[in-house]
């Protein structure tokens, strides 16, 4: 099963963060997402926001799920916001592509400013790398496939 209630999935980390099990510190929240600090953050701001109901992967996403995803990119501009990030244009986000991605649980990396990420960083999250897809494509994909490839 790819998606599923959150109280379901105890071995989930960002499941516990949802059922308030762990003590992690919720930036911004709402009825459908929330959105914390990265612990092994890959700029000076670096956030993550996640649904509230469990989904493995990106890869797990359908057309259907266009205004999460669009929904998670507005909490990411808004916590950004909210911490006085000044160039909205030099933002990066997107998802890690399994078997890349450290929890199996959805969670939209939201970096700022993406131009001073370390060499290392950008490996894992900037425009080479192979195994980090941006939100911009994964909308497309989803708006003219149906599904993340």
């Amino acid at each position: 099963m790819e998606t599923q209630d959150s109280s379901g999935s105890e071995d989930c980390p960002f499941c516990e963060i949802v059922n308030a099990t762990v003590d992690t510190e919720v930036l911004l929240s709402d009825e459908k997402l929330l959105c914390f600090r990265d612990t092994t953050p890959g700029a000076t701001h670096h956030y993550l926001v996640i649904p509230r109901t469990h989904i493995d992967y990106c890869k797990a996403l359908k057309a259907d799920d266009i205004p999460l995803v669009e929904r998670m990119v507005q909490m990411g501009r808004q916590v950004l916001e909210k911490n006085k990030v000044s160039c909205l244009d030099d933002v990066r986000m997107g998802f890690h592509i399994p078997p890349f991605s450290s929890v199996p649980h959805l969670h939209l990396h939201v970096l700022a400013p993406a131009s001073k990420m370390e060499p290392k960083s950008q490996l894992r999250y900037g425009p080479l790398s192979h195994w980090f897809i941006t939100v911009d494509k994964v909308l497309t994909q989803l708006k003219t496939r149906g599904r993340v490839k």
